[in-house]
């Protein structure tokens, strides 16, 4: 028998670790391909960038290239959607190409693009080592005037790049460092006038632009920053203070010499760029996520695919293997005999439904009640069953009384009565009279005691938000907690109650 227990034991263990070893795979893939994580109620910030193109056609056949965002912009593109009527579009890995035949009035073309998921980015791009960038062709006087600045750029701090953005952004400005930039002098000015200088220096540089994503915003003009290439790698570089890395709220759209828009066979083109920004549940994100990682159809056969309703139903049942595992350490470890094995799970799934407090003393009505007329009924000297139903229909009736009252007098505590359950609380009278008969009132108060205490412990379990969170999320850790109650099942040593039990003895036989 000892070597049966024993090999009982090493299955469930090994079981243990497989459950914990699939769990664990499991976890990290639902976070790092699925989006989830281990906080309740988490949301996905989803920005939808519009970018309206309206010319003037001259006649001729028109043909508009767009940029789109890049997939190394650390955004993914949850949905596109192009406003084009009679128009013939051809997306690219970068570009969207809109094409049509002659027309003659003022054209409107939108492009959306919904943006979601902002990997943290540093802004280094690993990529092969460039060519020497060429260098700008300028006249001696220009030439003597780099020179000029690139010294004085040596007395900032930072890298090279950081060095010779920190002198454009002098305050007040520098008039020696303006006069490089042409006029008109705007951010993408300076950002070829930066460029035409590292060139000078052997230093790859190249152009970005996006958009910022505020919320509302209304602009005709990208935001532009510098990307260089140094220690094996491009970089981005914010004009505005040199600081590194892409910021969080920016979207690459165009790198290099290559423009934003291009419009052929039309004039007097405008183009406008305006952000909104949503909020979306990250389990209703996790299907676009799955689909971006081509782990479709594992999600299409996963719970979170189901409707909200029936999600609902599951996040509850989800949480019961831990409420059980709950109770067999109450029972099985601790030693507390409660009246019967789950009535604690039971009496915290209501208390749950009803207020702890309103739960507690609803219970405790109910059940005094009960007792007294259970009570009275046992010197009729009844059958079981007529007996059992007679305290069914008491219960109904205490719970119709409260219900009453509750409404009248202003009571939420005594409408809560109506949310446990009717069978169990009938079982419970009839459980507590009978061991009170048997084994005394002591006996049978400790076991009503015992029962209202594991259920307490186990409704603080399963009302935490971020309990119940992981356990739906994360439901394969139900497959752990099944190997840890068959391998309590095992266990066949002293409870914590009985330590303290036979504590005498251990002292008697010392002695």
């Amino acid at each position: 028998m000892l070597k049966k227990l024993k090999s009982v034991r090493a299955f469930l263990t090994l079981g243990l670790l497989l459950s914990c070893i699939f769990a664990g795979y499991s976890i990290y893939y639902k976070i790092h391909y699925w989006g989830f994580n281990f906080t309740p109620k988490q949301t996905t910030d989803v920005w939808t960038v519009e970018e309206h193109v309206s010319f003037v056609p001259d006649g001729k056949n028109i043909r508009v290239s767009l940029a789109r965002p890049l997939s190394t912009a650390g955004f993914k593109i949850l949905d596109e959607d192009i406003v084009a009527p009679d128009y013939h579009v051809q997306k690219t890995t970068d570009r969207v190409e809109i094409t049509s035949k002659a027309k003659k009035k003022l054209q409107d073309i939108y492009y959306r693009v919904l943006l979601y998921d902002n990997v943290e980015s540093k802004g280094k791009t690993i990529a092969e080592k460039p060519k020497t960038p060429q260098k700008p062709i300028m006249d001696e006087s220009t030439t003597l005037l780099a020179e000029q600045l690139l010294e004085m750029a040596a007395q900032f701090d930072g890298d090279e790049i950081q060095k010779v953005i920190a002198l454009f952004n002098q305050n007040p400005p520098d008039e020696t460092v303006q006069s490089f930039v042409p006029a008109p002098r705007t951010a993408k000015a300076t950002a070829v006038a930066i460029i035409d200088l590292l060139s000078l220096k052997n230093i790859p540089a190249r152009m970005i632009r996006g958009i910022k994503l505020v919320e509302g915003k209304k602009t005709l003009l990208p935001d532009v920053m510098i990307e260089a290439y140094i220690d094996g790698m491009w970089k981005v570089y914010n004009l505005e203070n040199g600081k590194k890395g892409v910021p969080d709220d920016f979207i690459i759209f165009q790198r290099g010499k290559q423009s934003l828009v291009d419009v052929e066979g039309g004039i007097n083109s405008v183009t406008k760029f305006s952000v909104m920004k949503s909020i979306r549940s990250s389990f209703k994100m996790a299907g676009h996520r799955a689909k971006l990682s081509q782990s479709q159809s594992w999600f299409n056969y996963s719970i979170y695919n189901l409707p909200l309703k029936e999600q609902n139903t599951l996040k509850w049942l989800m949480i019961f293997p831990l409420a059980i595992l709950v109770v067999v350490i109450m029972r099985n470890v601790v030693g507390i005999q409660t009246m019967g094995t789950f009535t604690p799970m039971l009496i915290a799934m209501s208390l749950v439904r009803t207020g702890f407090w309103a739960g507690l003393i609803c219970f405790s009505v109910i059940l005094v009640v009960g007792l007294l007329i259970r009570a009275a009924l046992s010197k009729l000297n009844l059958l079981l069953v007529p007996r059992i139903s007679a305290v069914v229909i008491f219960v109904i009736l205490i719970m119709q009384i409260l219900a009453i009252i509750g409404y009248e007098w202003k009571w939420d505590i005594a409408s809560s009565a109506l949310f446990f359950p009717i069978i169990i609380m009938a079982w419970i009278i009839e459980r507590a009279s009978i061991t009170w008969e048997e084994d005394g009132a002591a006996n049978a108060t400790r076991e009503i005691v015992y029962s209202v205490i594991v259920a307490i412990a186990t409704y603080f379990v399963i009302v935490n938000e971020y309990i119940r969170h992981i356990m739906f999320a994360f439901n394969e850790l139900n497959l752990v907690i099944l190997f840890v109650v068959m391998l309590l099942g095992t266990y066949t040593g002293y409870r914590l109650t009985e330590l303290t039990r036979f504590a005498p003895l251990a002292k008697k036989d010392k002695k």
